[in-house]
């Protein structure tokens, strides 16, 4: 039976230790553009994920004749991250975590809030984040402006339909000393509300990593997760429940 290898605690520092300074890379580069127009790259967490081109994405809220019902959704400030995601979904695909999560120190937690979950089961290693960003009028620009202008540059490659006003989806296979990793990074947009998930994993005996399936289709359900987390907002007619 085989043992768990000497060198794997070396493997799982470097890989948590490069997720968290991923995301807060990605969380600087969301700061700086707020502030002007300039696109920028987005960091991923432990597997980088490559930016992808696009046309306009502005998919959101209809303007049919009663305003009212197509009003977007608007959040004066993210929710509490590590709650906004089901126990359920963290037992299921990041197996051994501890459901609380840990939430990640931000430099602005009004605007932007995050929940990372790890965990090492046999030699299957998993991880997941969650990053919530409310953007709020400034400068002349609406949040929700400034949140199509976030979502525009962090979106992925392939349309995710059902997800929020506009989403998109990922997936990057990773090979470093001959250990793959798979990640998946769906973004989805929310009125003014964007929000970013990150779920990637190991197979530290077999060095390969989960299809993928299962990791798209992970961060696809903890994204939904991250929706209902968000709730309604506050709309034109005055429900607010966020």
């Amino acid at each position: 039976m085989a043992s768990l290898p000497l060198t794997l605690a070396a493997r799982l520092l470097p890989t948590a230790i490069l997720a968290i300074v991923g995301w807060t890379m990605a969380s600087s580069s969301h700061e700086e553009a707020g502030r002007t127009s300039a696109n920028g790259s987005p960091a991923g967490s432990a597997a980088p994920s490559g930016s992808d081109s696009g046309s306009g994405s502005d998919s959101g809220s209809g303007s049919g004749s009663d305003g009212s019902k197509d009003a977007p959704a608007t959040y004066s400030k993210p929710p509490a991250p590590c709650t906004a995601i089901k126990a359920a979904t963290i037992k299921k695909l990041v197996p051994e975590a501890k459901t609380a999560g840990k939430q990640l120190s931000l430099t602005d937690p009004s605007h932007r809030t995050g929940c990372s979950w790890n965990a090492l089961k046999g030699f299957d290693y998993r991880w997941l984040d969650v990053t919530f960003e409310v953007s709020t009028s400034s400068g002349g620009q609406d949040g929700e402006a400034a949140a199509k202008a976030s979502y525009k540059r962090l979106k992925k490659s392939i349309t995710a339909a059902g997800i929020g006003d506009e989403a998109s989806v990922s997936v990057e296979l990773t090979t470093e000393d001959k250990q793959q990793t798979r990640e998946a990074v769906v973004v989805f947009r929310k009125g003014n509300a964007v929000v970013t998930v990150t779920y990637n994993g190991s197979d530290f005996e077999n060095k390969k990593s989960p299809d993928d399936s299962e990791v798209r289709d992970g961060a696809l359900a903890v994204a939904k997760d991250a929706l209902a987390g968000l709730g309604p907002g506050t709309n034109v007619e005055g429900d607010q429940s966020a």
